[in-house]
């Protein structure tokens, strides 16, 4: 993560990084669940470390690195690269009758894999690697996924599904991400594969977020249930790898 103070930044609260060929805002706000955008703002983030870094008036901001999956891994599951985008949101602070402006900036990959059901082809599989920055100011956490329990960071990947409903608890299992164990919860759903009208059951995987540097990473992944893809996003999940910003 990358903490900077720049008074002559003029950024919206979405916004593209062409340095890691990022989409324009306009595709960030059709993902907007992945992009982790809407009214998610300030929040409580249990363990987070206390930065208490910024000073004077400037916009203070913070800026993820990026989570990707390695090449390796890639070439052995079939997923390929969609995009890389960046979302940055940010919160106003008050303290001492001084108002602060904090910015945040995430970034996620997300990758697909077409499925063939009912004799067609559907890019309806979906993986994403969250990153995060760890931020706390003046004593308030700022982290826009940490207030989402798991239910809600399924609803992040659901970018291919419309008519989403039923979303249900499963299993859970551990595995390895980024020389870590993560928790991952799987879950199902009903819904739509977007742009048809093909009614599918659809499996989610949902990671607990790793600590990594300055950061968190979350690994993500949905997919139609009859196409059986868990062992696929297990081995997508040990192949993240992460850059500092």
């Amino acid at each position: 993560m990358t903490r900077r103070s720049n008074a002559n930044t003029n950024l919206d609260t979405t916004t593209a990084d062409p340095s890691t060929n990022d989409t324009s805002s306009d595709a960030i706000t059709r993902r907007r669940a992945l992009a982790v955008g809407g009214g998610v703002g300030a929040a409580t983030l249990a363990g987070c470390t206390a930065l208490d870094v910024f000073t004077g008036d400037e916009p203070t901001e913070f800026v993820a690195g990026t989570a990707t999956v390695s090449d390796e891994t890639l070439s052995e599951t079939g997923y390929e690269l969609n995009e890389v985008t960046s979302e940055t949101v940010s919160e106003e602070f008050e303290v001492a009758g001084s108002t602060q402006e904090v910015r945040v900036t995430n970034r996620v990959a997300e990758y697909d894999r077409a499925v063939e059901l009912f004799g067609e082809r559907y890019q309806a599989a979906v993986f994403a690697a969250l990153a995060t920055p760890r931020v706390e100011v003046l004593g308030q956490a700022f982290n826009p996924i940490a207030d989402l329990d798991n239910e809600e960071r399924a609803e992040l990947v659901l970018t291919r599904y419309d008519e989403v409903d039923d979303l249900e608890r499963g299993s859970e299992y551990t595995t390895s991400m980024l020389d870590a164990e993560v928790d991952v919860v799987v879950y199902t759903a009903e819904g739509e594969i977007a742009g048809t009208s093909l009614d599918v059951d659809i499996e989610l995987h949902v990671g607990e977020p790793v600590e990594v540097g300055d950061d968190f990473v979350v690994p993500l992944a949905a997919y139609p249930e009859e196409f059986g893809d868990g062992e696929t996003v297990r081995t997508m999940i040990n192949g993240i790898e992460y850059t500092e910003e």
